[in-house]
């Protein structure tokens, strides 16, 4: 969250703000999605990761939408705020999925504390660039269609990213060999990057005219 927010050179969210994302996108993302993830698993079969990954995907943009709402309404949309706060949703809905994760772990083991280390230490090592990386591209986007009037071009690259990135999490939850999952933390990482950088050299308007970012 502080690479994300220093990218620009300052920080243009408060705290406040980013805790609601990040307390309140966990808790009604987790919630959400995982009372439509039951029913999905029980009547999609093999396409259920699809499923779940669209489900996932959709129920982290709730508190975002919402605060993304509030900013419109203010007046207050910046481009650059949306990778912002899409990785403060995606790490708290990551944070309480992974703790749901871990106390299977435990439940499964009969109390093996090892078991419960290792599946925090990998969750926590990857969910950078599972989560964060989808939810923060995915509001990156949403932000600069509403920053962008939904022109066509906004509208689209937001339809195109939110399918890569569902795509990418059933991707995620398909695979079981480590290189895979190398090369697809390589590829929502590296996308995440390229995004911050193209948001922050992009112009936007202000009342005294069009200036560039800094």
């Amino acid at each position: 969250m502080t690479f994300v927010a220093g990218r620009p050179g300052e920080w243009r969210i408060g705290p406040s703000l980013l805790a609601i994302a990040a307390l309140f996108g966990g808790v009604v993302g987790t919630v959400t999605a995982g009372r439509l993830e039951f029913d999905t698993l029980r009547g999609l079969g093999t396409t259920s990761l699809i499923g779940i990954g669209l489900i996932e995907e959709s129920c982290k943009l709730i508190v975002p939408v919402l605060i993304l709402v509030w900013q419109w309404r203010r007046g207050t949309v910046h481009e650059g705020d949306g990778p912002l706060v899409g990785v403060a949703a995606g790490m708290g809905f990551a944070a309480l999925e992974t703790m749901g994760y871990a106390f299977t772990a435990l439940l499964a083991s009969q109390g093996n504390i090892g078991d419960v280390e290792e599946t925090l230490f990998l969750r926590g090592l990857t969910s950078p660039a599972a989560h964060m990386a989808w939810t923060g591209l995915i509001c990156g986007a949403l932000w600069a269609a509403v920053a962008a009037r939904w022109s066509l071009a906004a509208t689209v690259r937001l339809v195109v990213t939110f399918v890569l990135a569902v795509t990418l999490h059933a991707l995620w939850d398909g695979v079981t060999g480590r290189a895979t999952y190398v090369l697809l933390a390589a590829v929502s990482l590296s996308w995440l990057l390229v995004e911050l950088h193209r948001s922050n050299t992009l112009t936007w308007d202000t009342p005294s005219g069009r200036v560039r970012r800094p």
